[in-house]
């Protein structure tokens, strides 16, 4: 989804800058990390049978290899956005997801650079899957590296690029859909 900076809200934590982007995040984007925390760790002990302790840690590892991902869609969207010559100013953290923001001052751009920004994160998260898909193939099965590789691959390809490209109403797939029906 996109947004201009006039649509950050006043409530929002600014996190910095990351690869010359504003990062904020929304009050969801906390409450969604602790759910995913606390059903990840759950996740962990119940289907590979480790202790809790094992659970907490491996669920916070699964949080932050989930906002790397997140992180890299967006610089995705980033780099083609740049590359188009129509570059993103941030991105807004929100729920378990994000959203690229652009100036507010963006004059109209052709449907063609819109939809190439559009398709930049899920082509950098669909890399990320097949690199990361086969580095399992090099770990040891069942450890906690095969794991968090697991992880990260499966979100990159499952969330970041499958996920994205489905019209779901606030997802790239969306915007191309609603772009190329105009």
């Amino acid at each position: 989804m996109m947004w201009s900076m006039e649509d950050t809200q006043s409530n929002e934590l600014d996190l910095g800058r990351i690869a010359g982007l504003q990062l904020t995040a929304s009050n969801s984007a906390l409450l969604g990390s602790l759910i995913l925390w606390v059903v990840l760790g759950a996740l962990v002990v119940i289907f590979l049978q480790l202790a809790v302790i094992e659970g907490v840690a491996l669920g916070l590892v699964g949080v932050v290899l989930h906002w790397i991902a997140v992180l890299c869609h967006q610089i995705g969207h980033s780099r083609a956005a740049r590359k188009a010559g129509y570059p993103m100013v941030g991105v807004r953290l929100w729920g378990l997801l994000s959203s690229s923001i652009y100036p507010p001052d963006e004059p109209d751009i052709p449907t063609e650079i819109h939809i190439r920004r559009a398709l930049g994160g899920p082509m950098l998260s669909f890399i990320l899957s097949v690199i990361f898909g086969l580095l399992l193939l090099l770990l040891p099965s069942g450890t906690y590296q095969w794991w968090a590789d697991f992880f990260f691959a499966a979100d990159n390809f499952f969330v970041f690029t499958i996920g994205s490209l489905l019209p779901l109403g606030f997802t790239d797939g969306s915007t191309i859909l609603r772009l190329r029906s105009k």
